[in-house]
């Protein structure tokens, strides 16, 4: 019997480096572009050596133009390359909003069929860096409501090394969401790790007493609240979404056919969020399933603040969660 490969301890910074690497050696179609992706190696670090690997056809250094970029690699994506776009920040994004929802998402549609746009844009998102309001929202949600794209959200190691080439695999846009917080994470990867599923999500949990649902940082929250009140006797189960648009709503409703009740984390605000969306669709089609109504822990409706006491208390923490899980399950 041959012997699996040994996994190696890595980080999440790390795995999407190997990610793009792989993607620009397996296919010369692929390159990347954006703000200081050369020279400086990423506003994060990620791109960090690939200038020097690839050359500056492959790793593009772009202006300060989100909408000439984007638009730059739409264009790219439909002369037959295979872009990968970066946009240092979501919020950053929106400057080139234009481009992601008038042209990238539409063009298939607009063209009766004929004019894919195999694009891929990953960006930075979430808050807890001390980032402030122009640097630090979750806007997700919002992509996630625009038909014609497809949204990731990797919480993992495995997901920041693997959703990539599936992303890129894929026909249509596709945008990948990195929390910022999530750069430094270590963890195991295995040696043979590749291309991973866009179409589910996952249970990283199991449990009896309640559903948590959530998806990018406020997983590894949920993972270690569900720890803790393990150690009180409430065995919470936690669903990775992984995929915000298109939703798996099979796996998360299979789960509260069994534990009856659903907390859903979200950093996004509570107004016209994802959670929202998700909640419907609970209610929708598993309403006699619950034991209770719905609850959701968002983010406040506020500008994430600099100071670090009033950030943290505006996003969903470990105790927050823990609290309203406690209540779900004891008092409801």
């Amino acid at each position: 019997m041959s012997e699996q490969p040994e996994a190696r301890i890595t980080t999440y910074r790390e795995a999407v480096r190997e990610a793009i690497r792989e993607a620009l050696m397996k296919d010369e179609r692929v390159f990347l572009m954006g703000e200081d992706v050369g020279h400086y190696g990423g506003c994060y670090a990620v791109s960090k050596g690939l200038l020097a690997e690839f050359g500056p056809e492959r790793i593009r250094d772009t202006p300060l133009s989100e909408s000439a970029f984007v638009g730059a690699g739409i264009g790219a994506a439909l002369g037959g390359m295979r872009p990968i776009v970066e946009v240092m920040t979501v919020n950053f994004s929106l400057l080139a909003l234009d481009q992601i929802l008038n042209n990238a998402a539409t063009l298939l549609h607009m063209s009766g069929g004929q004019f894919n746009v195999p694009l891929v844009i990953r960006m930075a998102t979430g808050a807890g860096k001390q980032l402030a309001a122009q640097h630090a929202h979750s806007l997700e949600g919002w992509y996630a409501h625009i038909p014609g794209i497809r949204v990731l959200s990797p919480a993992t190691i495995e997901d920041a090394r693997g959703m990539l080439w599936s992303a890129l695999l894929n026909p249509d846009p596709v945008i990948i969401f990195e929390n910022n917080t999530l750069y430094n994470l270590e963890g195991e990867l295995p040696a043979d790790a590749g291309a991973v599923d866009i179409d589910r999500a996952r249970v990283l949990r199991h449990g009896e007493a309640l559903t948590i649902i959530t998806y990018s940082a406020s997983l590894h929250k949920s993972l270690e609240a569900a720890e803790r009140l393990a150690l009180e006797g409430i065995e919470a189960e936690v669903i990775d979404l992984r995929t915000l648009r298109p939703l798996d709503d099979a796996t998360y409703l299979a789960s509260i056919a069994k534990t009856h009740r659903a907390l859903i984390v979200d950093e996004g605000w509570r107004s016209g969020s994802i959670s929202a969306e998700i909640s419907a669709r609970i209610m929708e089609q598993a309403f006699y399933d619950l034991d209770l109504p719905v609850s959701r822990l968002c983010s406040a409706e506020v500008p994430i603040p600099y100071a670090k006491h009033l950030e943290d208390a505006a996003i969903p923490q470990v105790d927050s969660i823990m609290a309203e899980a406690r209540r779900m399950v004891r008092h409801g």
